[in-house]
């Protein structure tokens, strides 16, 4: 490792667990809902993973670029000023944590702007030093699915022998083409760095792709959880999940346009189910 890398990558502790596996999250880009990093922060959090390293944020993010106000606003850190005194300023951070007893690590932070090769490298030089043998991505991207229903996932790989693991958790092949996210840069480069690579990418109402959305949290957790075999308790996701889509059917109902587009895409969403178990 270069000694600019080991400033880049900064670690607390150095677990080692072999045949790992890294489970990551970005915010930003694909993160629609909150999925991505949510779905993260909430295995975070119900395993107690603890933090183990750092990517530092300064050589990744543009804070200041020309352009209109509304576009430069989206680029700067969030401050909070309470009379008169500053209270916050929220700069980004990008946090690996570790679950020794589920053989995991996880890793929440925001999608570099620029430098790609360099923070692509860092990440994987924390997989080789922790032995991860796997990566997880998890994001989300806004389609024509109702907020109450299940997201359908979608998978992408970097090797064709992953595919076939997947689809036994009922997880289609995706299909894309168009501007590529961080993590797709990452899957490219996997092979290289000699680690299997797989996407998962929940489809989420894009009426809601604007707001944290607790029920597709709660479906992408419990997937997630199945295929990396974690025990845990999720009651609390069901909860939170079914007290947001009462809050919303109830907020959609006022909107008769809105309302009768969520009953077309509950027809369609229950048709599609229908033929794929013919």
């Amino acid at each position: 490792m270069k000694s600019n890398e080991q400033e880049i990558l900064r670690f607390r502790s150095r677990p080692f667990l072999a045949d790992s596996t890294l489970v990551l999250a970005f915010s930003g880009w694909m993160d629609g809902g909150d999925v991505s990093t949510g779905t993260v922060l909430r295995l975070v959090d119900l395993l107690k993973a603890d933090p183990v390293a750092e990517i530092d944020p300064e050589p990744f993010y543009l804070y200041n670029l020309p352009g209109p106000m509304d576009v430069v606003k989206m680029f700067r850190p969030h401050i909070e000023v309470e009379e008169g005194l500053i209270k916050s300023l929220e700069m980004p951070t990008n946090t690996f944590y570790c679950h020794e007893a589920g053989n995991l690590t996880l890793f929440v932070g925001k999608e570099p702007n620029i430098s790609w090769r360099t923070f692509a490298e860092a990440i994987f030089d924390f997989a080789r030093e922790v032995g991860t043998r796997r990566i997880f991505f998890v994001g989300s991207f806004g389609g024509e699915v109702p907020h109450t229903r299940e997201p359908r996932l979608y998978v992408t790989c970097s090797d064709s022998k992953l595919l076939a693991e997947m689809e036994k958790y009922g997880i289609r092949r995706s299909g894309y083409q168009g501007p590529g996210s961080f993590a797709s840069y990452l899957m490219t480069e996997a092979k290289n760095a000699r680690l299997e690579m797989t996407s998962l990418v929940a489809e989420i109402p894009v009426y809601l792709e604007g707001v944290t959305n607790p029920l597709s949290i709660a479906a992408v957790t419990r997937r997630l959880a199945h295929i990396l075999a974690l025990s845990t308790d999720l009651d609390s996701l069901r909860t939170m999940a079914t007290d947001w889509e009462m809050r919303v059917s109830t907020a959609v109902e006022e909107d008769e346009s809105l309302a009768e587009k969520v009953r077309e895409l509950e027809e369609q969403y229950d048709n599609s189910l229908l033929e794929d178990a013919n």
